[in-house]
């Protein structure tokens, strides 16, 4: 065998080794990106199951989660009559003299807080309207920033002119809101006419305040202090409901029973 030929053999030799290496050092390359994406879906899938239901949870996307709270924020704020607590952010519905308090953390592009609402929402309202508890609504919005869009924020803030009204008006716009939610990846609560449209479904809601409110985004520096204080609570999934202090075990599929039964035991009490 010639020299060139002995040279030629190594030449392609050495180029076979290298192309095993590239090969070998891209599949080591696939397994790491492999293992690493099977780590973030178990984690992401710990984080958001909640109460025998999946839950929306907070700010897997990074961010506040507060959406558009930089346009949001920008303006005067202005609290809707009824509201309490630090400025205004929290939102009361049922008899005053209750003495249980139900805080429930919810999200208006919350799928599974629309699940719950129509699984067992009758009887949520039910028990604060015959003074079982009272209701304490705190409203968040990180579906924005989770899925893009501003319909949350957009929503809670024309709930606030729906709670410029009272509280009761708050509820039953709170009720149409779910009961005609969109798809949560999709921004329809952003469209303030559909709103609008939504509004004049609960009657007497539709007051020409109201509807300059809503048009004019009067509350939205108040929807964005709500979306803060929800931020701040330490609540991680939507819907979360807490009745004096203890975390109740529901979820999106809660039935009216399984409902009553969390909530007599909590209280301590029979059915």
């Amino acid at each position: 065998m010639s020299d060139n030929q002995i040279s030629n053999n190594q030449n392609k030799n050495a180029k076979k080794r290298a192309a095993r290496e590239r090969m070998m050092a891209e599949r080591a390359a696939q397994e790491r990106r492999s293992r690493r994406n099977k780590i973030i879906a178990i984690t992401v899938a710990a984080v958001v199951v909640v109460g025998g239901g999946v839950g929306a949870a907070v700010g897997l996307a990074g961010g506040s989660g507060s959406g558009s709270g930089s346009s949001a924020s920008s303006g005067k704020l202005v609290v809707p009559k009824n509201a309490t607590g630090t400025d205004g952010t929290v939102i009361v519905y049922g008899r005053a003299t209750a003495k249980n308090t139900l805080q429930m953390y919810e999200d208006f592009r919350c799928p599974v807080c629309d699940g719950l609402e129509k699984s067992a929402g009758t009887t949520i309202q039910s028990m604060a309207d015959n003074g079982t508890y009272k209701i304490e609504y705190h409203m968040g919005t990180f579906l924005d920033n989770n899925n893009g869009g501003n319909g949350s924020m957009n929503a809670l803030a024309a709930a606030g002119a729906a709670l410029n009204e009272s509280p009761t008006m708050f509820k039953k716009f709170h009720d149409v809101l779910y009961a005609n939610q969109p798809e949560e990846t999709v921004d329809k609560f952003g469209d303030t006419n559909y709103l609008l449209e939504l509004a004049g479904k609960v009657p007497g809601l539709k007051t020409t305040a109201f509807v300059d409110e809503v048009k004019s985004g009067t509350f939205k520096p108040w929807a964005q202090k709500v979306s803060d204080a929800f931020n701040s609570s330490g609540v991680s999934a939507t819907p979360t409901a807490i009745l004096n202090g203890t975390k109740l075990n529901v979820g999106g599929t809660t039935t009216s029973a399984q409902w009553t039964s969390a909530v007599n035991q909590a209280l301590g009490t029979k059915k």
